[in-house]
């Protein structure tokens, strides 16, 4: 059964997910606090965790922060106002989606079976090397979700590692930010240019010899971004 972390202060929101989520077939688990929170995914397996941004000791964006330096998983981001500087903090952290208080329970459920089903797949074992790209000192293995440059592992997040893995497999081909977004996060165009701008940033310090000088994504100035076909 896939297990669900909620990180929620609310108790009585808390109660009515537990009910959904067990008609739904989902074990939920709860953290009243941001420090038990983070010390749950350090301890447990988890397929996804919800993490509601206002905590009684530390924000969800601290929260966020903890568990990205350890974990990958699938963090769903609950806020408590229609705010897009939160919603854009939260997907710049790390966050693979959002939800603005209150929600229907039908909505919430329905992101949630999207998050882990995503998630579930693109971990399952399957025959080594069937989704392998190896490119010019890298190797990304879309089948364990890792990848390593020059014999070096490097820990991406979920939406950093699809977003890698999805110009990998295009290599050479031209993607507007727009397309990117359409494509890794499966959904309309929801926020602007510099947050995927934010995200090949990130990926390129973990993944490039000289930032500055990317040799793995290429900017193509004007249109967005490619894998470089030399690579």
């Amino acid at each position: 059964m896939n297990t669900v972390l909620v990180i929620d202060d609310d108790k009585e929101l808390c109660s009515i997910i537990a009910k959904y989520m067990e008609r739904a077939g989902y074990f939920a688990r709860f953290s009243y606090s941001g420090a038990s929170g983070i010390n749950s995914v350090a301890e447990n397996e988890y397929q996804l965790v919800v993490l509601d941004i206002m905590l009684p000791d530390i924000d969800g964006f601290s929260v966020l922060d903890e568990i990205r330096k350890t974990s990958a998983v699938p963090v769903l981001m609950l806020t408590a106002k229609n705010d897009e500087a939160d919603k854009i903090r939260g997907l710049k952290c790390g966050a693979d989606d959002y939800l603005t208080k209150p929600f229907s329970m039908n909505e919430f459920l329905a992101r949630v079976e999207s998050l882990i089903r995503r998630y579930t797949k693109l971990n399952k074992s399957e025959t080594k090397g069937a989704n392998t790209i190896v490119a010019n000192g890298m190797v990304i293995d879309g089948d364990r979700r890792e990848v390593t440059v020059m014999g070096n592992r490097v820990e991406l997040t979920g939406k950093e590692f699809d977003l890698l893995h999805f110009l990998a497999s295009n290599k050479g081909r031209v993607f507007t930010k727009q397309q990117i977004y359409n494509r890794v996060w499966e959904d309309e165009y929801a926020f602007d240019d510099s947050n995927i701008m934010s995200f090949i940033s990130k990926i390129r310090k973990k993944i490039e010899p000289d930032p500055d000088k990317p040799f793995y994504i290429q900017t193509i100035r004007g249109v967005g971004y490619r894998y470089n076909q030399e690579a």
